[in-house]
């Protein structure tokens, strides 16, 4: 598998490097580390300098050369300087080049330490990748490449596409020889009046109904940990689950995506306020396809 990291020189460029390698290490995958600049007609008010460009340019590879040289002789790694309309298009063409299993990006500036903020970069990707895309809490940088990936937790649901999103993580969890979990989100919008007891355990019984027939999809020899997230709301049921420091989680593209493309729902943006590890989100697809690996 190739990883490709859209890199900058910031603590979020620093987090997705540092998620990216960690991936790269935990499933012998090839990284490709890319920092996108803007095309050159990029105004057409005031036309670009060709010395700022060649300075612009120079500048991104000697950030990229230090990047890699932080993960070198852990993972393989390449440096790349592309240039497009915007940094999730870039990095999205470079995924198609390389034929990446994935982008991961970091949180947008301002986020809590291992929390998700998600900046404009993550929020196109989100809504346009056909590839998935990983999400690197703040503070990422500062888990180590060799630690590896000790959980793959799917989020599980009923609408279309689960077949696909349990494909990708059972993959993700066999490539990194990491123990799998399904998990179901068992929440209610709680009216004045009604007994919250009754309606928790009709919750989490169907959210067991669900976690049993994603089970049975999975091969023989994959074995998976079957878990209910109970809570009145998406981010209490996020927030009662244990989460392990480097394990990932994953969910699905929201049904209003097109078929190959992301588009984040509003469960997987609830979780985002509250979880406090990695996140892919899968793209749906169609006919049997899969997302490019």
């Amino acid at each position: 598998m190739t990883v490709v990291v859209g890199y900058t020189a910031t603590d979020e460029g620093s987090d997705a490097l540092a998620l990216g390698a960690r991936i790269a290490a935990a499933t012998a995958a090839t990284l490709e580390v890319v920092m996108v600049l803007p095309a050159d007609d990029r105004s057409v008010i005031t036309p670009p300098a060709a010395g700022y460009d060649r300075l612009l340019r120079t500048t991104a590879q000697q950030w990229l050369r230090d990047a890699v040289s932080r993960v070198e002789g852990r993972v393989p790694a390449r440096a790349h300087v592309r240039t497009a309309e915007s940094f999730a298009e870039g990095l999205i063409a470079a995924a198609s080049e390389f034929g990446a299993g994935m982008i991961v990006v970091g949180a947008g500036g301002g986020g809590l330490r291992g929390r998700h903020r998600v900046g404009t970069v993550a929020d196109e990707l989100t809504h346009s990748s056909d590839v998935p895309v990983v999400l690197a809490p703040a503070g990422a940088r500062d888990v180590p490449v060799d630690a590896g990936v000790s959980r793959v937790t799917v989020a599980i649901g009923t609408r279309p596409g689960s077949e696909v999103l349990l494909e990708e993580a059972a993959s993700l969890a066999a490539a990194a020889h990491a123990p799998l979990r399904l998990v179901s989100l068992a929440t209610v919008d709680l009216p004045s009046g009604l007994d919250t007891g009754v309606i928790r355990l009709a919750g989490a019984a169907h959210a067991e109904s669900v976690l049993a027939d994603a089970r049975a999809q999975l091969p023989a020899d994959i074995d998976a940990e079957v878990v209910v997230g109970a809570g009145e709301k998406i981010e209490e049921a996020v927030e009662v689950l244990d989460w392990q420091p480097t394990e990932i989680a994953l969910v699905g593209s929201s049904r209003l995506a097109q078929p190959r493309r992301l588009f984040l729902g509003s469960t997987a943006s609830k979780m985002l306020h509250v979880l406090p590890v990695p996140l892919a989100v899968v793209p749906r697809t169609r006919d049997g396809e899969r997302p490019r690996r």
